[in-house]
């Protein structure tokens, strides 16, 4: 018995030693250019018809490959006023953008409730868009689907392709809203809002840590990401927020970051246009989060 519990705690170590997840630092240099556009992008996005208060959108990022989404308009007459103002929405880990416009999808009900975020924005007169991340969607991998890399990191390490998912989404959606700044009639550069869910949470934070042109972030249960995979941590980001409207949204028994950890972020926020909306549950917040937000966009 004893011999048993020595081979598994040797190889508990060499599994550690070989495997384990170790933090790191990264400069405040190193990170930018992780994040920076290649000079100059490529930008290139298409409008397709939609249902008269919508279009889809596909774009075509600088590494050439592309990224389906949507963007709808207000359809009220008496709001839907040009230039609008703008919430561009971030989904979670394994969904798509769909979830941003509809309570269900393929069958499955949009328990994160993005989609009333949406009717709600557009009832003050904002336009909504969203596209898929990387690895999600119509970016779905052969190899697997994005959750897999969750499992590779934490089981082998593989911090590379997790990180190289998060950081190339970012690029994206900062192309994105280079195409937005083209149609300076059709948008309003001065009330650019970004909302994400869980992953979406957390990208909403990075991008936000680093587009000086958005000016308010709701980060709805971000995950707790530390320097085990430091260029995708929002902590790193944080000073890029001083200046920007930012609600943080946590769950007290979140599975993803404890009530400790999510109050160290909210503390950690440079801004003084903060605010902490916490909830009793788990990761999947009550559906009457989305009336905590009123107030929220600018």
């Amino acid at each position: 018995m004893g011999g048993a519990l020595g081979l598994a705690g040797l190889l508990g170590v060499l599994w550690w030693s070989l495997f384990g997840l170790k933090p790191y630092d990264i400069s405040p240099a190193e990170l930018q250019a992780r994040y920076a556009l290649p000079a100059p992008a490529p930008l290139r996005v298409e409008r397709r018809a939609g249902d008269g208060h919508s279009e889809e959108l596909v774009l075509h990022s600088f590494d050439g490959s592309q990224a389906v989404g949507r963007i709808v308009y207000p359809s009220d007459p008496a709001i839907a006023t040009q230039p609008f103002p703008l919430l561009i929405g971030l989904h979670a880990m394994g969904r798509a953008h769909q979830r941003w416009w509809s309570e269900s999808f393929k069958g499955r009900p949009t328990l994160e409730q993005t989609h009333r975020i949406t009717e709600a924005a557009l009832a003050q007169g904002y336009a909504v868009m969203a596209i898929d991340a990387r690895l999600h969607g119509l970016r779905k991998d052969a190899k697997g689907p994005a959750s897999k890399l969750m499992w590779d990191l934490h089981l082998w390490g593989a911090r590379e392709p997790y990180e190289r998912m998060l950081i190339d989404t970012v690029r994206d959606h900062r192309l994105l809203l280079d195409w937005v700044l083209t149609q300076p009639s059709r948008f309003d550069a001065r009330r650019i809002a970004v909302a994400g869910y869980s992953m979406g949470g957390q990208l909403a934070l990075l991008w936000g840590g680093l587009d000086a042109r958005i000016r308010a972030i709701a980060a709805i249960v971000p995950p707790h990401v530390d320097d085990k995979v430091a260029a995708v941590s929002p902590q790193r980001l944080l000073a890029g927020l001083a200046d920007k409207r930012v609600w943080l949204l946590t769950a007290d028994d979140d599975e993803h970051a404890s009530a400790a950890q999510n109050q160290a972020l909210y503390e950690a926020l440079p801004t003084a246009d903060k605010k902490h909306l916490r909830f009793a549950g788990n990761h999947l917040l009550p559906p009457s989060y989305v009336a905590q937000l009123q107030g929220w966009l600018p």
